[in-house]
């Protein structure tokens, strides 16, 4: 159980402020051979979506907060962001699991309001996909 929780806790602080690697955590878990692949995968999707959508929320209500040192973007993270999201539009939300680009991505979601209906199954998928691949190779 501790590995289910931590794997979870850990997928899901990567996906908000902390530089932390989830594909590590996973990775671990996968070779211990503990639990089954399956289980360990959707735990590490459903940690890393849930830190998404608290990136979506923080986007939607504390962009007024950004000009402060603790804010969790820095505004050249969020212009870089915004702009592959106006470029490439609502599907670029599958590319949420990048590193460095993919959590300011979930947070210009829901600077540009982004519904919340449509935001999580795209996020879901393509954070889902990183880590069935990873299952796949471990």
């Amino acid at each position: 159980m501790f590995t289910l929780v931590s794997l979870f806790a850990g997928a899901f602080l990567a996906a908000t402020i902390l530089p932390f690697s989830s594909e590590v955590m996973l990775a671990t878990a996968l070779h211990s051979g503990e639990h089954q692949k399956w289980l360990l995968v959707l735990i590490a999707t459903m940690g890393n979506t849930l830190g998404a959508v608290v990136n979506w929320w923080l986007g939607l209500y504390l962009l007024h907060w950004s000009d402060h040192k603790w804010f969790p973007f820095s505004s050249r993270q969020l212009n870089q962001a915004s702009n592959w999201f106006q470029k490439y539009g609502i599907f670029s939300l599958l590319l949420a699991w990048v590193p460095v680009i993919g959590d300011p991505l979930t947070f210009a979601a829901g600077v540009l309001r982004v519904r919340f209906i449509i935001f999580l199954p795209l996020v879901f998928f393509g954070k889902g996909l990183r880590y069935i691949l990873i299952g796949w190779i471990f």
